[in-house]
């Protein structure tokens, strides 16, 4: 899918994400409990986007505001298939429960299938239950638990 290409109902379409819907990344992420700065969001943005086998894309209504948006990208690992996963979805809290979300998750099922994927994961934080129900109805299968541990690196602020 190209920049700019459109897909979609009436109500909002679903296309790839710009640098310059950056701010209201943000105001989304933020949303779930991320910090929201503008200069931050634009650049973790367009890292992205200039990432390859890396996709964002927005859902945007007939007025032209972004509700809704998902990161996904191709995996690889060595000790198994190479897959898609959402790297991040997030929906404006107005428009949960309307489809948004849905569709944003068909969108990168079609960009990971377009992209030699044949499988999509989401990782999502313990306490997230109600997106847990969500992706459940979508079909995805609880596959495992884990912790997930870092550590800054060297001269890392």
């Amino acid at each position: 899918m190209m920049p700019g290409t459109l897909m979609g109902k009436a109500d909002f379409v679903i296309r790839t994400a710009i640098l310059g819907d950056a701010p209201t990344v943000g105001l989304l992420t933020s949303e779930l409990g991320y910090p929201d700065d503008r200069a931050d969001s634009a650049d973790r943005l367009g890292r992205v986007l200039a990432s390859p086998g890396h996709t964002v894309l927005v859902a945007e209504t007939a007025q032209l505001t972004v509700i809704g948006w998902v990161h996904v990208f191709s995996a690889v690992r060595v000790e198994s298939d190479a897959f898609a996963e959402l790297g991040g979805l997030v929906v404006a809290k107005n428009w949960r429960a309307k489809g948004v979300g849905a569709r944003l998750v068909a969108a990168a099922d079609r960009w990971a299938l377009d992209n030699g994927n044949h499988k999509l994961r989401i990782r999502s934080r313990t306490e997230r239950s109600e997106a847990h129900g969500f992706f459940e109805r979508l079909g995805f299968v609880d596959r495992k638990t884990q912790r997930v541990f870092e550590r800054p690196l060297a001269g890392d602020p």
